[in-house]
């Protein structure tokens, strides 16, 4: 039986020693191109385009948004909860976590997910034909009820956030029953309700400024608590005596378990995209509020959005 001298452990010792100090040091995060999934078209994807310009910037490495629409999100919800937690893979996600699950097109909530960070705040409009003469939710809802008529109310899909914002509205206006929800393609609202097809729509901003400015639409109300900056005379539901209080946020997510120092680097790029001069000006040219929120407040928003869109979507009998 061999035995191993006091100088033998020494010289051996120092090779493992030496064999330790001559490997690479771990690299730092991140060493590869992060891909960011898209889950809309129109803003959305405009928003999804300049952030990852942007925070590829302050990471040096690039960031690739990919689209995966499809299923109100749930299409590129499954794809990213289904990679690996190393922060190669996030979502540019929404509300749409929230209403999805509980319209039973997710199998999994906002829980399957590490939130990162609260990019925006987008909040919706409803704009219809200035031919109609109606200039506030009153006038509106007094003339439906007058007529005794069905009005065609458009919607980026059923249960889409558009939809559910819409039902919301006018159920608070006592007419919803008057309503009838058609779907359209992405940034078709101005066109349909210029060509007569629908009588109403609620979007984004953005979608329906140029129409205002001409004088072909107008937009009676906005959704959320606040006025939206870009049309700032427009009154609120809620100051017009609804009580609806409804707008989409927009942030990043990455799968569950991604660690904690990544999410931390995506959070300060992230940070410093929102608060540059750059995205600050599209913002105002777009028609989105700029709403940055780290990681552990925007895990909050979440979690209460959750609570919220359950008992809306109870509410209106729309749960699966």
């Amino acid at each position: 039986m061999s035995t191993l001298s006091k100088g033998g452990i020494f010289a051996t010792a120092l090779a493992v020693f030496a064999m330790g100090a001559s490997l690479p040091a771990k690299a730092e995060y991140p060493e590869k191109p992060v891909e960011m999934t898209v889950l809309f078209g129109g803003t959305a994807n405009t928003i999804a385009q300049l952030l990852s310009e942007l925070m590829a910037e302050e990471l040096g490495s690039p960031v690739v948004p990919v689209s995966r629409t499809g299923g109100g999100g749930a299409i590129g919800y499954a794809h990213v909860q289904s990679m690996r937690p190393d922060g190669y893979n996030v979502v540019w996600n929404s509300n749409s976590i929230n209403t999805s699950y509980h319209l039973g097109t997710l199998p999994f909530n906002y829980e399957a997910f590490d939130p990162v960070a609260q990019i925006s705040v987008e909040v919706p409009v409803l704009a219809v034909s200035a031919d109609k003469g109606w200039t506030n939710l009153e006038e509106m809802a007094a003339a439906v009820k007058e007529s005794g008529e069905t009005y065609n109310i458009g919607i980026s899909g059923k249960g889409s956030f558009t939809h559910l914002t819409s039902v919301a509205l006018f159920n608070a206006m006592g007419i919803g029953d008057q309503m009838n929800y058609i779907s359209y393609g992405d940034g078709k609202a101005p066109v349909e309700l210029l060509a007569g097809r629908i009588d109403a729509a609620i979007q984004w901003p953005g979608q329906f400024l140029s129409y205002v400015e001409s004088g072909d639409l107008s937009v009676i109300a906005s959704t959320g608590a606040d006025p939206v900056s870009v049309l700032p005379d427009v009154e609120t539901a809620q100051a017009q005596g609804f009580d609806v209080d409804i707008s989409m946020w927009r942030g990043i997510a990455v799968p569950k378990g991604t660690p904690e120092e990544v999410i931390v680097k995506l959070e300060e790029a992230a940070k410093s995209a929102v608060e540059s001069e750059k995205f600050q000006s599209a913002a105002q040219n777009i028609g989105f509020e700029p709403s940055f929120k780290g990681h552990a407040e925007f895990g909050e928003v979440i979690a209460e959005d959750d609570a919220f869109y359950a008992s809306l979507l109870q509410e209106l009998g729309m749960t699966n």
